[in-house]
């Protein structure tokens, strides 16, 4: 039986406008097991983003529960996160976020740092971890001299770099193009065919099928699920086809 992670219980979130509240996310209830690859999908203004930072506390919520590692984390003071956010969560965005006047090398360390490694620790699993990203012969350029794809896996070099429990990834190849973006997804699937568990948000149907279990959200809930076997590159076309239908018939 697999191992609950991260669990959320009606998660709610709203805001106000014009002296009215809107929801955005209506008593959400989910998990995130250990090890796998987990996906949400919907429409654009589904909620697929806000709760993505609300399940990593980077957003609060309005009620609800988060829980992750059977303690409770919403609630907490911000000072409280930032340090499971620095400690066991990972970050993957669209655009990378990286120091512009900072190496790609620096931008590693730099967040090895802020966990407290000792130094050498930390810039030895930076060089580890650039060459296993395929970007250790561009370490020493600052980000406005790599190319989309080299700059998108340093930051997921550096979302590593800590040995997190859980990465979220917000459309992380929705900046890149079709090569690139298969680099990026080719990366992510070896890190969870290694143990890592991720947590991703994307519109695209060739980002999603790497995932083993796709989460449907809209109008702030989960509508549906699908599941699938851990990737293969030699089943893509299958899988693709078979969530295709699966959205198809949720009329995405």
């Amino acid at each position: 039986m697999k191992k609950v992670l991260l669990q959320g219980r009606d998660i709610c979130k709203s805001f106000a406008q014009n002296g009215e509240t809107i929801p955005i996310l209506n008593k959400v209830n989910m998990e995130v097991y250990e090890g796998d690859f987990t996906v949400i999908m919907g429409a654009s203004g589904a909620g697929k983003s806000t709760l993505l930072y609300a399940l990593s506390g980077m957003d609060s919520i309005t009620s609800g529960e988060i829980e992750y590692r059977g303690k409770r984390i919403s609630g907490l003071t911000e000072k409280e996160m930032a340090r499971i956010r620095a400690k066991e969560f990972g970050f993957v965005f669209q655009q990378t976020h990286l120091v512009s006047n900072l190496t790609l090398f620096e931008n590693i360390v730099v967040a090895g740092y802020v966990g407290g490694g000792r130094p050498r620790d930390v810039q030895q699993r930076a060089s580890e971890l650039l060459s296993r990203m395929h970007v250790d012969g561009a370490k020493d350029r600052l980000p406005s001299q790599t190319s989309g794809g080299e700059a998108q896996r340093a930051a997921i070099a550096r979302a590593m770099i800590q040995g997190p429990g859980l990465i979220f990834a917000d459309e992380p190849t929705g900046a890149l193009n079709k090569s690139n973006s298969e680099e990026v997804l080719n990366l992510l699937s070896t890190l969870n065919s290694d143990g890592q568990s991720l947590l991703m948000v994307t519109h695209d149907v060739r980002a999603a099928i790497r995932g083993n279990r796709i989460l449907y959200l809209e109008d702030g809930k989960i509508l549906d699920e699908f599941t699938l076997p851990v990737y293969s590159a030699a089943d893509a076309r299958q899988r693709e086809t078979q969530t295709t239908q699966w959205l198809s018939s949720l009329r995405w």
